[in-house]
């Protein structure tokens, strides 16, 4: 197994990872209002979601999506779909109450929206197809796949609790009062900009 091309792989992800998108801006408001706890759980759900996303690539998904444009586009609308209903679902807590997490709000559910946004994100499969073969040596194997991919999945990971570190010493300002209401709206909204996002990209 050649692993060479490993520190340079390992500071591309790094540099790919610190470029915003709908990862960080989402677990960055989310820790904002809801806390570091269920922050974090996410952080765990992205973290599965982007091994799972890793080892179905080594085995061929990413190459599949590229080659099936329709399976592309497929995974992507479920992807903004879900995206627009999880900002619905947040409308909907801001308006229910006033203050503290909502019903559904859990650490399950943050890790399970982690989990799903992320297994309905066709971007971090192409990941695995268009920058990783370049760090990969001729007669690469499944091990030296599977090396890499950890790597990614190990920097984004780190990456994502460090924002949801930062953004949680926000909580506990943006939780009194009045406050919760519009920071849930705001999460809302900012939901539907990632869907957007994701909707406009090809």
């Amino acid at each position: 197994m050649d692993l060479t091309q490993l520190p340079a792989f390992a500071l591309t992800s790094l540099l790919i990872e610190l470029t915003p998108g709908p990862n960080m801006a989402w677990l960055a408001l989310l820790a904002a209002t809801e806390g570091r706890r269920l922050g974090y759980a996410a952080v765990a759900g992205v973290c599965l979601g982007l091994a799972l996303i890793g080892f179905l690539a080594a085995l061929g998904l990413a190459a599949l999506l590229q080659a099936q444009p329709l399976a592309y586009q497929a995974l992507r609308w479920a992807g903004v779909a879900y995206l627009l209903w999880i900002a619905w679902q947040t409308w909907r807590g801001a308006e229910a109450e006033e203050g503290g997490a909502g019903a559904g709000a859990s650490a399950l559910a943050q890790f399970r929206r982690g989990l799903i946004t992320n297994l309905l994100n066709p971007k971090a499969a192409v990941f695995f197809v268009t920058v990783l073969p370049g760090f990969l040596s001729p007669t690469a194997r499944f091990a030296e796949v599977s090396v890499l991919s950890f790597t990614f999945v190990a920097i984004a990971t780190l990456i994502h609790a460090a924002i949801v570190t930062a953004a949680g010493t926000a909580a506990v300002w943006l939780a009194q009062g009045h406050r919760v209401r519009q920071t849930r709206r705001i999460m809302a909204l900012a939901l539907v900009a990632v869907a957007l996002w994701l909707l406009t990209r090809t």
